[in-house]
């Protein structure tokens, strides 16, 4: 099977890019409130931009995906945030995540409000990756600087994403450059952001299916170079 998709999270839920990477121009944009309803259109991999795999404690700088991927980034690191521990994702409570976080961390460390908001869809997928095992090889972690940092020889990006909570001119189109020359349609960068989602959302679901795509072809890169594993079996990696 040649059906891949790169997922981001979006105020509507969920935005993905489903592409045959056997057919050129391909490409169909999903928005979906439900992480399942992608897993139910049936690609063979499927890269998310959300973290995968809680350790039950933190060490310092986060887990070992956030730690091997950052300094690789430059000024664009701070896009990587640190995951706390299981039992503070699972906390449904900003007070009870900080107090869980701190203890389940080495140094002690809070969560930000960033991060707590994203918890329900980390717990999303976490769920569906403990009920079906089958998932593991399929559902991914990615993070869209790793893959833009890759398709750039190596090299961290120069510009921004955003710039005081706005989309960046000059940094956006150097993303879609480097998604075009990494062979992404020129209709699909081109193409109207859907409702739901954000410019940047759209884009990094673009950036998410390729490096689905360069796991099915067994070229993606995994920071750290050896995934780890929670206690309960999922894998801890970011792959680019």
């Amino acid at each position: 099977m040649a059906l891949v998709a790169g997922v981001d999270g979006c105020p509507a839920g969920w935005i993905a890019v489903l592409r045959d990477t056997a057919v050129a121009g391909s490409e169909r944009v999903v928005v979906t409130s439900r992480f399942a309803d992608l897993i139910e259109a049936g690609p063979a991999v499927i890269a998310v931009d959300m973290p995968i795999g809680l350790p039950d404690r933190i060490g310092p700088g986060g887990r070992g995906p956030e730690t091997a991927l950052r300094p690789h980034l430059g000024e664009r690191q701070s896009s990587v945030f640190s995951v706390p521990s299981r039992s503070a994702v699972y906390a449904m409570d900003y007070r009870e995540a900080c107090t869980l976080a701190a203890a389940t961390s080495d140094p002690p460390r809070k969560v930000s409000k960033q991060a707590f908001f994203l918890f329900p869809k980390i717990r999303e997928i976490d769920g569906l990756l403990l009920a079906r095992a089958d998932l593991r090889g399929r559902v991914f972690e990615s993070h869209p600087e790793g893959v833009f940092m890759t398709l750039n020889d190596g090299m961290a990006l120069s510009e921004p994403k955003k710039v005081k909570g706005k989309c960046w001119p000059d940094g956006m189109a150097l993303r879609r450059r480097l998604l075009a020359k990494a062979g992404v349609d020129a209709a699909l960068l081109a193409m109207p952001t859907p409702r739901g989602a954000g410019e940047d959302d759209l884009l990094d679901a673009v950036a998410c299916s390729v490096t689905a795509g360069r796991i099915l072809r067994g070229e993606a890169r995994s920071f750290p170079e050896r995934p780890g594993i929670d206690a309960f079996g999922l894998p801890v990696a970011i792959w680019a």
